[in-house]
C-alpha cells in the first residue's frame, strides 16, 4: 500500500504546486512528498523581501510555505485522494531568516483519521536545528476543497472526476 501511495504522490507532485497560482507566484518548489511527509522550499527573492535595510524574506513568504507543505502532509497522511482545507495553523517566529537563503518547510502529518488530519513543521534556512519557524495546524477534507481539487484537475487538463464524496452537512 505504502508503494502504492508513493506512486500516487509522485504522479501528483507536478500539480501539488502548479495547481496554486498563489505557491507559483512566490516560487515555492516541492522537493519532496512521502506518505504523510512533504518538504518544501521558498527561495530567496528580492520581490519576496519585507524589511528593505535587513534584506529578511518577509514573514508572510514562511508562513504561506509553511501552510502549504503542512496541507500537502496531510493530503499525503490522509492517503493522497483527498484535497483538504486548513482549519488551524499555528506558527512560532523563532528567529529571522538570514538574508540571501532559501527557506525550506518540513512537515509531519502526526495523526490522519476519518477526514481530519494533524501536522507538525518547521522552516529553516539551512538547518533543522535552528528554525525560522515552527507549526502546528489542523486540516479536513471538506466538500470546497474537494471542488477546488476538481477544478485544478480541469485547468490542468486531467480527468474532473470526483476522487472522493464527501457528505455535506
Amino acid at each position: 500500500m505504502a508503494d502504492d501511495l508513493q506512486t500516487l504522490l509522485d504522479t501528483l507532485a507536478p500539480l501539488l504546486v502548479d495547481g496554486s497560482p498563489h505557491a507559483v507566484a512566490l516560487g515555492f518548489r516541492l522537493e519532496r512528498i512521502e506518505p504523510g511527509m512533504a518538504e518544501m522550499r521558498a527561495p530567496y527573492r528580492d520581490d519576496l523581501i519585507g524589511d528593505p535595510d535587513t534584506r529578511v524574506l518577509h514573514g508572510g513568504v514562511v508562513t504561506a510555505l509553511l501552510d502549504h507543505a503542512c496541507g500537502l502532509a496531510a493530503f499525503a497522511g490522509l492517503g493522497g485522494k483527498d484535497a483538504t482545507a486548513t482549519l488551524d495553523l499555528r506558527l512560532d517566529y523563532m528567529r529571522p531568516a538570514e538574508p540571501g537563503r532559501d527557506v525550506v518547510a518540513v512537515a509531519r502529518c502526526v495523526r490522519a483519521s476519518g477526514l481530519f488530519a494533524f501536522v507538525s513543521a518547521i522552516a529553516h534556512d539551512g538547518d533543522e536545528t535552528d528554525p525560522v519557524a515552527t507549526a502546528a495546524a489542523a486540516f479536513m477534507v471538506s466538500r470546497v476543497s474537494q471542488e477546488a481539487a476538481a477544478k485544478a484537475r480541469r485547468a490542468f487538463g486531467q480527468s474532473a472526476t470526483p476522487i472522493s464524496k464527501v457528505e455535506e452537512e
